[in-house]
């Protein structure tokens, strides 16, 4: 009887550390989208299942009787295939939720629902920080009048694929007091997020 930790977040690496101090037999499974990631304190897999189907030939093949989905707020993908093949196969299955961050007085947020959103929102000329990942960057194609900065975990193997920008290559957590001084050293005038919640 094993228990599958869906991982890649700061959350998945406590969890794991609490699963191996009270012994509890566990795999956690990385989708490998970050290169040498941070080690786990139980046996870690890396990459993706192969699909539905490879996913449920290896919870068959590891006889595994719970998940305990802990990855990131936005990898929706995986945690709908997930408890979808978990309730059909009569296997437990939990899902962390990170509670959303809420605007404090002297916030100034704007919502926008996905990243198109932010299209006639942030205006020519202004210094935009994207924390949206990668995979949105073609997204931001619009703001061509506006000077971007996108924040990856890993060099990428391709130049920045828009000519207004850059990738900026660190590795979290991040500290208040380091987010606010890189802010202030890239001038930026607007940050883009999701709103995934945490510290």
């Amino acid at each position: 009887m094993t228990l599958l930790l869906l991982a890649g977040t700061g959350e998945a690496r406590q969890i794991a550390w609490g699963l191996a101090a009270r012994g509890v037999d566990a795999i956690a499974s990385l989708a490998g989208e970050t290169k040498s990631p941070e080690t786990y304190a139980i046996s870690t897999r890396i990459g993706g299942f192969g699909g539905r189907e490879g996913f449920e030939h290896f919870l068959e093949c590891e006889n595994i009787s719970a998940i305990l989905d802990a990855t990131h707020p936005f990898a929706m993908q995986i945690s709908l295939r997930t408890a979808e093949v978990a309730g059909q196969r009569g296997i437990p299955y939990c899902r962390l939720l990170r509670p959303a961050w809420q605007a404090e007085p002297g916030d100034d947020w704007t919502h926008v629902i996905g990243e198109t959103g932010v299209v006639g929102v942030i205006p020519a000329g202004a210094r935009v920080f994207l924390a949206t990942g990668r995979k949105t960057l073609r997204c931001f194609a619009p703001l061509s009048d506006c000077d971007l900065t996108l924040r990856v975990v890993d060099p990428q193997p391709e130049p920045f694929p828009l000519p207004n920008g850059r990738y900026l290559v660190a590795r979290p957590p991040f500290t208040l007091e380091s987010e606010i001084t890189l802010f202030q050293d890239l001038d930026i005038d607007w940050l883009v997020t999701k709103n995934a919640g945490g510290e």
